[in-house]
């Protein structure tokens, strides 16, 4: 017949479990600056022995409890220290969860000599029209023009912008400085669409935006709306204003009363 294996659970004493003030005091002595928290409650670790649980409030150490153990001798009332520690919780230790690289990075994040991978099935790529797309047997004449056509609308890449990705361009420009909704076009005296320095976009994304071309404009070389405006809108005129004549060095229209020169 096997031995049990099993370990009786010491049983709590109760003199060291009331000892609560005793073990903070301890507690606050060792942490600090660091701070001592709520009672967490109390673990017996033998007969006689109790270790009180205390909260970690410093923000470096989230998780993380003040372990004060307590004995009495047998027969004893009195209740001593033993041990002050900083121990770790449950999952004081662990990091923050994992987030793949490409859901961390933020607009902007792309530096000089920095790559930013795109996923094969990025819902804002579509397949686009290459020069592979035509047949080996094409007649040569039909091939160029068809080349032709797609070298004038853009085409020519593996992949182009979707209705998604349009999409979300679309909405990210026009919320942005660029857009309608901000102080300087409600100032402006007049809307993009109407000024000598836009340059539309070409394809269907035109029907909207365009460049900013206006070295003296906040918009200058960034995609604005059809409807945004500023300042520096080429319809302003300077203004007409009357040259003021400086006043005479000797007064020769009014007199008060005839004078003689030779008096």
């Amino acid at each position: 017949m096997a031995p049990s294996t099993r370990t009786r659970t010491p049983k709590i004493d109760t003199v060291c479990l009331a000892a609560v003030d005793l073990a903070r005091e301890a507690a606050v002595e060792t942490a600090g600056v660091m701070g001592v928290g709520e009672h967490l409650g109390a673990v017996a670790e033998d007969e006689r022995v109790v270790t009180h649980l205390f909260a970690c409030p410093h923000p470096g150490y989230a998780g993380w409890r003040w372990s004060v153990t307590v004995v009495r001798a047998s027969r004893a009332k009195l209740v001593t220290v033993n041990e002050v520690v900083l121990l770790p919780g449950e999952g004081a230790l662990l990091g923050q969860p994992w987030v793949p690289w490409a859901e961390r990075i933020e607009p902007g994040d792309v530096t000089p000599g920095l790559l930013m991978p795109t996923p094969l099935d990025d819902p804002r790529l579509e397949p686009g029209f290459t020069p592979g797309d035509l047949g080996l047997d094409d007649d040569p004449v039909e091939s160029g023009v068809a080349r032709a056509v797609v070298a004038e609308l853009g085409l020519g890449r593996e992949r182009v912008l979707s209705s998604t990705g349009r999409d979300e361009a679309s909405e990210r420009w026009l919320h942005g400085d660029g857009g309608p909704e901000n102080q300087m076009t409600k100032l402006a005296p007049g809307v993009c669409e109407t000024c000598g320095f836009f340059v539309r976009l070409q394809g269907s994304m035109g029907a909207v935006f365009g460049v900013c071309a206006n070295a003296y404009s906040a918009s200058d070389a960034t995609v604005v709306s059809v409807d945004h405006g500023c300042g520096a809108h080429s319809a302003v005129r300077p203004e007409d204003r009357a040259e003021e004549l400086p006043a005479p060095v000797w007064e020769t229209i009014e007199w008060d009363a005839p004078i003689s020169l030779f008096d």
